[in-house]
């Protein structure tokens, strides 16, 4: 299901970074995100636990372990936390339990969508043994291969966050068993546990045992004599005192349970009567699905709604394999395989071909409960309920409320359970609704950059901002900044006798440089008409280094041209270039299509510096070699010249930055 999915990304995201996420993602070809209830295929989750083990660069059992103990922190935090403390008492009685929560979740989870019998909630079986020493042996029986380190990690957190402990869990033995499902991996752990305290803190532990005793003789002086010598005589067997002075203090407290007033029991030992006050057809009417069998699988006896749906149960000594197959645990239908499993609930499912004829066409009954061993009458005792999710399971079999008991909480549970499921039914179109606005809006953001990108492109993004904010941008004086003006050599002659789609590649492929140009050297590119290309430093950003910036994106702009070729002579195109620098004035002109213009003389004079220029030179004013003449670059004297409208003027040429290579002009690495 997602939700396991969802917590591997979680973890990595939180540990490691999105962008770490998204690169894993990529690499094992999965989407973005999962949905709680949505079932997705093992191999999902292989991929990402194989890639994040790359990634990372760490084991393949470090990732599993460190994935189990924050599964069990996602757990708690995704609402199971109460659920997970009332599992036991202690670890064992944790662990025994493990398998009744799967259960009970698999129910949940199947019960809120329409399954097939390839999306059934698949968990791994849990059993439990007691050893002398007070370790365990956890014997673990899953379908996956290969996630059986998750298990010491979920455990060890557990132990800890719940009882205090710190365990160590180690394999000692790893098979396949074959299964009524095929192979199963059986991996058994030893588990020990590590002492409580640090040496330190043990010491000091030890330091405060007379403060500890002062409090148990408190205690003792507080509880009534009387009864507490009485609480001494029925325990005597068990110690001379109610508080021996070798065990501590909260060992005391847990060992004393006060019953009504000043009533002190150390345990409890039941009372059984010597004989069963109940006839037979009382107990199988009471407990309507139940049934016992012999270790030959013989049925011995049979709650009554149970033989009303299976009449075969009806002929006693009839084999139990016969009318049922074991769903869970995936066991081998053998008394030694159930006795092996006998903490589990076991699932049994009818055999549809011994079924009556009016259920042949009914999905089939199937019944959940646990297991008990009958020493003295060497049988097993199976109490049981039918296993149904929703009054829609309870119509599809013809069955009634009134055919489970009313002791049976199975009754209660259906009627619930109604609820529950329009209730998750819900939740789970809220959580897709919920990532199909995650996707719609991640779109959303796109468009949005792609927008924003175009925007600036026409716009100074200070300017694009006001406008997106819908205030009035104020025209700006700029007191002295550099303007460039470019046009290739021959561009009419060009056109004439060219197809036009021709003329669109060539300028394409030149404007293309000259823009990288501009990112290179941070000049403004002011606008493009025809072959002219028109680009500023120092605005709309006021810069020292203005003049300097658009020199080296001329010098760019020159080597650049020769790499586009002109479509009539094959050769590469020749461009002029103009640069003045001067007081310029900058705004937003029109509405729609709104522009971001300069205005004043010094526009005037860097035209006129393209148009008496020379192919394949740099054209300076006087005012433009004023602010270069001193920054390392290598200017040649042109003279005066007649300039159109200014009469004469003293130009010169840029030659080259004398301390800049090729590559540094040009951007390249």
């Amino acid at each position: 299901y997602g939700f396991i999915n969802t917590c591997l990304k979680s973890l990595v995201v939180e540990k490691y970074g999105e962008e770490t996420w998204e690169k894993l993602r990529l690499q094992a070809g999965v989407q973005d995100s999962f949905l709680t209830f949505e079932v997705y295929k093992d191999e999902i989750t292989m991929q990402l636990v194989d890639k994040a083990c790359k990634v990372l660069g760490v084991p393949a059992d470090i990732v599993l372990r460190e994935f189990g103990k924050y599964f069990f922190e996602f757990c708690k935090r995704s609402g199971y936390d109460h659920m997970l403390r009332t599992l036991g008492g202690n670890l064992y009685e944790f662990i025994e339990n493990l398998d009744a929560l799967h259960s009970y979740l698999s129910l949940s989870y199947q019960a809120s969508l329409i399954v097939t019998a390839e999306q059934e909630m698949n968990a791994p079986s849990f059993r439990v043994e007691k050893n002398e020493d007070g370790s365990m042996h956890l014997h673990y029986y899953s379908d996956r291969r290969g996630l059986c380190h998750i298990v010491p990690g979920i455990i060890g957190a557990a132990a800890l966050d719940f009882f205090n402990i710190e365990i160590s869990m180690k394999i000692v033995n790893q098979t396949e068993e074959e299964e009524r499902t095929g192979k199963k991996e059986h991996i058994v752990f030893l588990v020990t546990q590590n002492p409580l305290f640090p040496c330190k803190e043990r010491n000091e532990f030890s330091s405060s045992s007379q403060c500890l005793a002062d409090s148990e003789k408190q205690i003792e002086n507080q509880l009534n004599k009387e009864d507490l010598e009485k609480a001494k005589n029925a325990n005597g067997d068990r110690g001379n005192s109610v508080c021996p002075v070798k065990k501590s203090h909260w060992k005391t407290l847990r060992g004393i349970i006060t019953l009504g007033k000043g009533k002190l029991l150390r345990g409890f030992d039941p009372v059984y009567p010597k004989s069963l006050w109940i006839d037979t057809k009382t107990f199988c009417n009471g407990l309507p699905f139940h049934m016992v069998f012999d270790k030959e699988l013989k049925v011995k006896q049979a709650g009554v709604s149970i033989q009303k749906i299976v009449p075969g149960l009806q002929t006693m000594g009839i084999c139990l394999d016969q009318y049922f197959r074991i769903i869970h645990p995936e066991v081998p239908f053998t008394i030694s395989s159930i006795q092996k499993f006998i903490n589990s609930q076991f699932v049994f499912q009818t055999r549809r071909e011994m079924m009556p004829e009016s259920w042949k066409e009914r999905p089939m009954l199937e019944l959940r409960g646990q297991m008990m061993w009958m020493e003295p009458l060497q049988c097993m005792l199976y109490l049981c309920s039918p296993l149904l999710r929703s009054l829609h399971e309870l119509e599809e079999r013809q069955m009634h409320i009134a055919d489970i008991a009313p002791h049976d909480v199975t009754r209660d549970l259906i009627l619930l359970n109604q609820q529950r499921l329009a209730e998750m039914e819900l939740s789970s179109q809220l959580e897709r609704k919920k990532e199909e606005l995650r996707i719609l809006s991640k779109h959303l953001e796109e468009e949005k950059k792609k927008t924003e990108a175009l925007l600036y492109a026409m716009l100074p993004q200070h300017v694009a901002n006001q406008l997106k904010e819908g205030k009035r941008v104020e025209a700006g004086e700029f007191k002295e900044c550099t303007i460039l003006f470019s046009d290739v050599v021959t561009f009419t002659n060009i056109c004439a006798q060219c197809e036009p789609i021709q003329i669109v590649l060539m300028l394409n492929s030149m404007y293309l440089r000259f823009d990288r140009l501009t990112t290179v050297h941070d000049v403004y590119k002011v606008e493009t008409i025809g072959d002219a290309y028109m680009v500023v430093g120092g605005v709309p950003v006021p810069v020292p280094t203005h003049a300097e910036r658009v020199a080296n994106f001329a010098l760019g702009m020159i080597m650049a041209a020769k790499g586009v070729q002109n479509p009539v002579s094959g050769h590469p195109i020749q461009i002029r270039v103009g640069i003045h620098t001067g007081p310029v004035l900058a705004g937003v002109v029109g509405e729609k299509m709104p522009r971001y213009c300069l205005f004043g003389d010094t526009v005037n004079i860097a035209s006129r510096m393209e148009s008496h220029g020379v192919p394949s030179k740099i054209h300076l004013s006087s005012s433009a070699y004023q602010c270069l003449k001193y920054k390392n670059f290598e200017i040649t004297e042109r003279g005066e010249i007649e300039v159109k409208g200014k009469g004469k003027m003293h130009t010169y040429f840029l030659i080259r930055n004398k301390s800049a290579t090729e590559n540094e002009i040009m951007g390249r690495p």
